[in-house]
């Protein structure tokens, strides 16, 4: 596709690939200093382009939109999430936004895992005892945590990365529960068992993962209360969005041992992540990078372009999401 009438901004620096493609197809901005633009750059920026391709750090919010330039007709995102786009405001405002489905499940869903592992088997304590030089004894109670075999794992959506999440728990030899909107048919819950409510599934999960989208029912899903439910000395694993949780409620569980410890992806505050979290031994902690793997990174990359060549080839983008 050659349409040299057409300009996309990349606001983020992306897989060189994509890049690499985007120059090809369109006259591109891009963004070599992998800067985060304020919401006045995103305003400004908008004068120059016919499309905008970012990532979750760039916030549209509604009196963005509001400001962006009639020229933009597609703001085409590299993530799957679009809780940080106003989707009302953007149809109110006639501009189409899309996401990247499907493309990332496998790679969140190996972080998931390797966060519920190396939270059970206490890795992060282990690596710092090594790497310090303070390892200097063994003894049959050193780093003692859990096994996951035959343990119960509760999914919090058992959408497209909570599916692939659920398959490897299998391999695992653990028990799938979860609780979605509604039932999956058979041949998705692959054994899974259904719980009507969020309560019914807390009070079963030795291992409880969240992989249901940000939206206003369901962020700060995770409260005081619904910890209290979980079993004594359960697992926490959150690789979807911080603010589906009360940290503090969290921080309070983590600490009596209620939850024996917590894997985290993501956090209310990012970038950052909360310090309060990171001076707890029993919490192993990554700055939000489920996604980041080569082959994912392109293919979120080409998907978003995807979109953006469907919609000035004047075809319907597989992912619109407003």
């Amino acid at each position: 596709m050659t349409n040299d009438k057409m300009t996309v901004w990349i606001t983020r620096k992306l897989s060189r690939a994509t890049e690499d493609r985007a120059e090809r197809d369109y006259k591109v901005i891009l963004n070599p200093e992998d800067r985060v633009y304020s919401a006045r750059e995103l305003i400004e920026g908008s004068r120059h382009c016919d499309a905008i391709l970012p990532c979750h750090s760039e916030k549209f919010t509604r009196e963005v939109v509001a400001k962006l330039s009639d020229r933009v007709k597609i703001v085409a995102n590299h993530s799957v999430g679009v809780d940080h786009c106003d989707l009302d405001a953007f149809e109110e405002r006639g501009i189409m936004v899309t996401n990247t489905p499907d493309v990332l499940s496998d790679a969140t869903a190996e972080l998931t895992f390797m966060l519920l592992l190396c939270a059970a088997r206490r890795a992060g304590e282990g690596e710092r005892l090594v790497r310090s030089g303070n390892w200097d004894s063994w003894g049959p109670n050193l780093m003692v945590g859990k096994q996951t075999t035959n343990k119960r794992l509760g999914i919090v959506g058992l959408g497209r990365v909570g599916q692939v999440v659920a398959k490897r728990a299998r391999g695992f030899d653990m028990e799938v529960h979860y609780f979605s909107t509604s039932q999956k048919s058979s041949n998705i819950e692959e054994g899974a068992i259904f719980h009507e409510s969020l309560d019914s599934l807390l009070e079963v999960s030795q291992f409880l993962s969240l992989h249901c989208p940000s939206t206003p029912q369901t962020k700060g899903i995770m409260s005081a209360e619904k910890f209290s439910k979980l079993p004594d000395g359960a697992i926490f694993i959150n690789a979807a969005r911080g603010d589906l949780v009360d940290e503090e409620a969290l921080i309070s569980a983590l600490k009596s041992g209620k939850l024996a410890a917590a894997g985290l992806d993501c956090f209310r505050q990012e970038p950052g992540g909360n310090p309060e979290l990171a001076e707890l031994e029993n919490v192993f902690m990554l700055p939000h990078i489920g996604s980041a793997t080569v082959e994912t990174r392109d293919a979120m990359g080409f998907r978003a372009l995807d979109n953006i060549d469907a919609f000035f080839g004047n075809k319907k983008p597989g992912d619109r999401v407003a």
